[in-house]
């Protein structure tokens, strides 16, 4: 990371850390009992979460029309002119899967960790558009500074796999987990990057942390020098995956089913675990299969095989190489010319690395062609039209976390930051 992100002033023992909350937190409010009700889990920061998860707003006003009648060239002048007008007041974040009509407006490019800390590092760009989606922006807008706003071009994008995960669910889970394990659960939750901003202050408000796909074994190790077992969620590939690598068996892992009485499990398999997996997964890196690592290999017996740890297990124990974005970028970027490659990941960064490195084969391992389709949601158009609103004044599309929220969140994330 060539940045430092900016951070607020959390005492050491507050970083530190475990569980601030032991056992269930199920609450009847005085006087109710005889009217049956039980608030399960009813403390204020968790209502707190719940509102600020449903006050979320994905809906995505209708572009005018104009913008959906204007030609590629109509839209790139109006980008270019909107930059030159903005100047250093104007930050534009590219994710490393962004299509390329949209990376070439990028001023930075990278992972959503990445980008969150270079814009928090730019703070005389009072705009930051973050040209990722909505965790992403989240993120940016809890890591930059007071004077910074947060943009998506378009509200839409959304992320298949933080869905999978709701501030509901989570809660739910928690407290079953609490209550049917007893005081002394042991739990640290774990939640990837790729998340809600509500379950990163989730994690900050009982001793967890955050992790991105680079430093999971990491961070795995702290939780477990402070816990017996770790939640983990959303993404069970990257869980798994980074669990096995440290040598925790599979029978010492959970997978939780949201929706299901403790997440599908015995009670006996939830005591025996160390890891409990959330049952969810990204889209795009799950549709990789050892059999496309086999095909590849048959047609070209010295292909390397490099493929993200959000892959399936079976994909990750067949491939040559296992990493983040951006170690894959940096493995095959300082790889000999004429070495063959067969990339594990989004399609639009496959095709990017094989453009910028004509002197290597760069693939997709998978021959169906699938890119992040939420991803893909940020048009030109949508660019276009949020950089001429603030040329004229206006903020269109803000994505602003709730301050309590924000503010545990960053817990989560400086604890991740304060890991070795």
């Amino acid at each position: 990371m060539t940045a430092d992100p900016v951070t607020v002033a959390v005492p050491t023992e507050v970083l530190d850390a475990g569980p601030q909350i032991q056992g269930s937190s199920s609450i009847v409010p005085a006087g109710d009992e005889a009217c049956g009700y039980e608030y399960s889990y009813a403390d204020l920061f968790t209502e707190r979460l719940r509102a600020a998860g449903q006050a979320i707003s994905t809906v995505q006003t209708p572009l005018p029309p104009e913008y959906i009648h204007m030609s590629p060239e109509e839209l790139d002048a109006r980008i270019y002119s909107a930059k030159a007008t903005l100047g250093d007041r104007l930050f534009i974040l590219g994710h490393h899967y962004q299509r390329d009509e949209i990376i070439k407006f990028a001023d930075a490019r990278g992972d959503s960790f990445k980008l969150s800390q270079l814009a928090a590092a730019r703070p005389t760009a009072s705009h930051l558009v973050f040209c990722g989606v909505h965790f992403m922006a989240e993120s940016a807008d809890i890591l930059s500074g007071a004077n910074q706003q947060v943009i998506l071009p378009n509200l839409s994008a959304g992320c298949s796999m933080a869905d999978m995960a709701s501030t509901d669910d989570v809660l739910a889970c928690w407290d079953q987990l609490t209550s049917e394990l007893g005081d002394d659960h042991g739990i640290i939750p774990v939640t990837y990057m790729n998340s809600a901003a509500a379950l990163k202050a989730f994690c900050g408000h009982h001793g967890g942390i955050v992790c991105t796909s680079s430093n999971a074994r990491s961070v795995l190790n702290w939780a477990f020098e402070r816990g017996r077992r770790v939640l983990f969620f959303p993404d069970q590939h990257l869980g798994r995956n980074t669990a096995l690598a440290m040598g925790i068996p599979m029978e010492e892992m959970a997978l939780w089913t949201p929706g299901a009485y403790l997440g599908g499990q015995t009670l006996g398999a939830l005591e025996r675990s160390r890891v409990i997996l959330w049952r969810g997964h990204c889209s795009v890196h799950g549709r990789f299969r050892p059999e496309q690592i086999g095909s590849a290999r048959a047609s070209d017996p010295d292909v390397k095989i490099i493929v993200h740890p959000e892959c399936p297990r079976e994909v990750v124990d067949l491939a040559d190489y296992v990493g983040s974005t951006e170690y894959i970028i940096k493995v095959v970027t300082e790889a000999p010319d004429g070495t063959s490659w067969a990339v594990g990941t989004e399609i639009h960064l496959v095709n990017r690395l094989q453009t910028e490195l004509p002197g290597k084969r760069v693939v997709c391992l998978d021959p169906v062609v699938c890119p992040c389709s939420t991803m893909y949601r940020v048009h030109p158009a949508y660019l276009a039209w949020a950089l001429d609103n603030l040329v004229e004044g206006t903020v269109v599309n803000r994505v602003q976390v709730d301050e309590t929220v924000a503010k545990w969140a960053r817990i989560a994330l400086d604890r991740m930051l304060a890991v070795p």
